[in-house]
Order: C-alpha cells, then sequence, then structure tokens
C-alpha cells in the first residue's frame, strides 16, 4: 500500500497553498462552516436559509474536518482530495487484478499526475468527490460482472458498488446512478451479455444503498414539503435541460478539456503502437471495451446540455487515464526506457504544480484580508451590501448569519445563476418576505442607538449610501472595505433588545 499512500499525499502536496477561489470555494466551504457553528448537521444553510443545490455529503465531511482541524484551506479542501484518493484507490485495485502490479502503478500515474486530477483534487467543490464515487461504483460493478457467479469476492464487489452508488447519491444528486447505470449497462449489452445486468441487481445490495441514502431525502421532505421538486426537477432536470443557466459552451468544449488539461499525457493517445497486454484474452478485451464505453458516455452525457463547466467532465478521466496507460506502458522499450518514455510523468507533475502556482498570480476576489479586523467581532452584527462574500464568514469565523443588503425586487438584479439567485432560492423555503437577512437597498442612520454593526461591500458603494459615507473604515482589502457603523443594526424596526452596543462590546 505504499504507492497508494504515495499518492495521496502527492494529490495533497499544495492543498494549503492558496485562498479559497470564488464563487465555488467559498459557498461550498462556507456552508459546511454554518453547519458547523450552529451545530445542526442536517439541513444545508447558506447565510442561515436551507441551501438545497446540492446534498449535504461534502458538506458533512468538511464540517467534520473543520472541527478537528479548524478553519485552514486545506482543511476545507479535505472532501475533493478524499474523491480522488477514493478514485486513485479503486483504479489501481481494479488495475492490479486485471492487469497486474506494472499496470495498475502505471495506471495510478497517469491518473494522479493529470493537472486536471491534481488542481480538482485541492479544489473544494463537489465535482472530484462525486467523480470518485462514480468511479468507484463502475469499478466495483464491473469487477463483480467479471467474476464467475460463485466466486465470493463477487458479494464483496457488489456491497461496494452499492455504497459507491449511495455516496454518488449523497455527494451530487442523481448522476451517482445515472452516469454508472448508463455505462453499465451499454458496456454489458456490448459484451452481449445482458442477462449480467439483472445479476447486479442485487436485494441486499439495494437495501443497503436505501439504508445509506434514503433517509436524509426523506427528512428533508418532511421538513420542507417543496424539497422533492426543487432538488430533483430545478437543479437536476432544469439544470440539465434548459439553457437559462451560466456557463454556456458548445460541444466540443469537454473533448477540448480533457485533451488540454491532462498533457502531456494524451499525447501518446495519438501514438501508433500495440497496447499494454494480450487482446487474446477476453476478459482484457472487455475491460477495454468498458473504458472505450465509460469515456464516450460520460464525454457526452455532459456534452449534450448548453451549460458546462470543467469539472463534470472528471467521472470521463480514470477510463482516459487506462487507455493512456496502455499505450505508455505498450512504448516501454525492452531495455533502458528512453527519454521521451521517462520524460512525461516528470514533465506532468511539473506542469501540476505550476498550475497551483500560477493561479497565485492571478488576481483573485477574496475578502479575506478583512478577516483579521472582523474576527475579533465575530458575535457582533454583520451586514453585506449589495455583494455576499462567501468567504468572509469562514475565515473571521463568524458566529451568526449576516444581512444582505440589496435591491431584491429588481428582477435584473437576480435574473440568472448568481448569488442574489441563491439566496432567494434559499429564502424561500421560510417565506423570504419573512427574512430577516434579505434586506432592502435601504441603510436609515439612528434606528438602534449605542448600537454597533460591521458593513461589509465595495468601496463604491458608500457613494449610494451616506450612512457609510460618514462611517469609519476599520480595514480595507482590494476593492472591499470594512466598516464600523455606530447607531445602526440590520434589523427591520425599531426593536434593539438583545444587540450589543458599542461599549458594551468595548468593555467585554
Amino acid at each position: 500500500m505504499a504507492t497508494l499512500a504515495l499518492a495521496f499525499a502527492w494529490l495533497a502536496f499544495t492543498a494549503w497553498l492558496r485562498p479559497l477561489a470564488l464563487p465555488d470555494e467559498g459557498r461550498y466551504v462556507g456552508v459546511a462552516w454554518e453547519m458547523l457553528r450552529s451545530g445542526h448537521w442536517l439541513v444545508p444553510t447558506l447565510d442561515g436559509l436551507p441551501y438545497f443545490h446540492k446534498p449535504p455529503l461534502f458538506y458533512w465531511i468538511t464540517a467534520a474536518t473543520l472541527s478537528l482541524a479548524g478553519n485552514h484551506e486545506w482543511a476545507g479542501r479535505v472532501a475533493p482530495w478524499l474523491g480522488a484518493c477514493l478514485a486513485a484507490a479503486s483504479c489501481y485495485l481494479f488495475g492490479r487484478r486485471h492487469g497486474g502490479e506494472t499496470f495498475a502503478r502505471g495506471w495510478l500515474l497517469v491518473l494522479v499526475t493529470m493537472p486536471l486530477v491534481f488542481v480538482s483534487a485541492q479544489y473544494a467543490n463537489l465535482d472530484m468527490l462525486v467523480a470518485g464515487c462514480i468511479t468507484a461504483t463502475i469499478l466495483a460493478f464491473a469487477r463483480a460482472a467479471l467474476l464467475e457467479p460463485g466466486d465470493p469476492a463477487r458479494r464483496t464487489a457488489l456491497l461496494a458498488g452499492y455504497v459507491g452508488v449511495a455516496l454518488g447519491l449523497l455527494a451530487k444528486g442523481l448522476i451517482g446512478i445515472v452516469l454508472p447505470g448508463m455505462v453499465l449497462v451499454v458496456w454489458l449489452l456490448l459484451c452481449r451479455r445482458p442477462m449480467q445486468i439483472l445479476r447486479l441487481l442485487w436485494w441486499p445490495g439495494l437495501l443497503l444503498f436505501a439504508v445509506l441514502s434514503v433517509p436524509w431525502f426523506v427528512a428533508m421532505r418532511d421538513r420542507f414539503p417543496d424539497f422533492l421538486h426543487y432538488f430533483f426537477v430545478v437543479q437536476h432536470f432544469s439544470r440539465y435541460t434548459e439553457a437559462g443557466f451560466n456557463n454556456a459552451r458548445p460541444f466540443w468544449f469537454f473533448p477540448a478539456v480533457l485533451v488540454l488539461l491532462a498533457l502531456p499525457w494524451t499525447a501518446w493517445l495519438v501514438r501508433r503502437g500495440p497496447h499494454q497486454g494480450s487482446d487474446a484474452d477476453p476478459a482484457r478485451r472487455q475491460v477495454r471495451l468498458l473504458m472505450w464505453v465509460w469515456l464516450v458516455a460520460i464525454v457526452g452525457f455532459f456534452s449534450l446540455p448548453a451549460s458546462k463547466l470543467v469539472g463534470y467532465v472528471l467521472p470521463a478521466v480514470p477510463p482516459l487515464a487506462w487507455l493512456i496507460a496502455d499505450r505508455w506502458l505498450a512504448a516501454r522499450p525492452a531495455g533502458r526506457p528512453g527519454l521521451l518514455h521517462r520524460g512525461t510523468a516528470p514533465l506532468a507533475a511539473i506542469l501540476c504544480v505550476a498550475a497551483v502556482v500560477g493561479s497565485l498570480a492571478v488576481p483573485h476576489k477574496s475578502a479575506r484580508g478583512l478577516a483579521p479586523a472582523l474576527k475579533p467581532h465575530a458575535n457582533e452584527p454583520v451586514a453585506f451590501v449589495e455583494n455576499y462574500f462567501f468567504d468572509l464568514p469562514f475565515y473571521a469565523g463568524l458566529r451568526q448569519p449576516v444581512a444582505v443588503i440589496e435591491r431584491w425586487d429588481d428582477p435584473a438584479l437576480t435574473r440568472g445563476d448568481n448569488w442574489r439567485r441563491e439566496l432567494l432560492d434559499a429564502a424561500n423555503f421560510i417565506d423570504p418576505k419573512a427574512s430577516p437577512l434579505l434586506l432592502p437597498g435601504v441603510l436609515k442612520q439612528a434606528n438602534c442607538p449605542g448600537a454597533r454593526t460591521w458593513v461589509v461591500g465595495a468601496a463604491e458603494v458608500a457613494k449610494r449610501y451616506p450612512l457609510l459615507a460618514n462611517a469609519r473604515r476599520a480595514a480595507t482589502s482590494g476593492p472591499h472595505v470594512l466598516w464600523e457603523v455606530m447607531d445602526w443594526v440590520p434589523v427591520v424596526g425599531p426593536d434593539c433588545a438583545g444587540r450589543p452596543s458599542a461599549s458594551s462590546a468595548r468593555t467585554s
């Protein structure tokens, strides 16, 4: 297992190096932080509002890690790292059983030194986590299909497959079921083994899947009557079939992503030569067919909708790595490998690290620079103006949701797939008109004499809000400003009971 341990360490190598990227990393780690600070682990929340864009597995893993390690960037990235480790371990174990130790190590090396995989393993969103679940699921069921019916290892493989399906559903929803099912069904049909599809439907495994994954969905349906429609119809079918979401890309986007972000390894695919292993082996031919079906099915599935993000294609990377390893290992000379053969992996590793280090030179939108000034006042009222700073509650350790001041009645601002739409959708689960967090674009002076609130926004918003123009600037970070606003709290109405005053805060 030393090989896997080395691969796992490599995948975490630079996870501490850069701030949380916005909006994705700030949003998802922020939801996990809210889960931890509130002590409510069942319902994911965004700024205290029920947030059902995605299921809870990422948040559970991240909140648990933050509880043990504290609010560090690398701790917020443990969930995608675990997904990458799961994919790597699944590929190595499957490759060792159906190709030998040398091939398994080669497949693993290609996989973990692809820049797309290396960076995604350290990027705190759900894509690498669900890709790891999908990879484990496909390979576990494929292993079961390749074994004889009476083999004791077949039941173990089936149980692993059903655990993978359950985790995939909890990681990102229906694609954790649909994608493995599509790949396996097409593969077995092309192998002319249709009855094997039915044999994979094993009732103990189905029961295990239901026990692991169904209770959370039932609990959410009982608490929020509109949950099932919003989660499955709006966030699954509508996002897949409609063109009104962001990130519209052409059909060829994902093939280009795979070719470019897996360099230099993809250069081996165009090299003519023999395959690794014997084509006379029926099992070897079936595994190669699985990899082609897997690659084409995933890329084709995500190429159909207009909305495309780079991370969507991650479940297609393991079979691509297999096909590359198949060529690369077959091209190895019998004696000492040549420079081209020996140089591919080191060059790939250099590109992996360069991608992360190079990202530090790209201007980022992070509000992390305001956190040191705000952190000592984490229990006091905070308001965001005309923006939601996803990462600031995490970095400053804010103990309560923040008020968000915006022109919420302006349909032009809330159209499309943006942070405003996310907050409004979340507020709908508790009646947005009753929410004390989404405030109209008005700041009234002296609504709570003696109180103090910390307000965050772009420097330019002070021109539109006289209250900010006269407030003290407590900190500045790039375009972001933290103001100390006296005699005001973000509440509707004159009730100031229970609000901390400036004097009490200074003496505490």
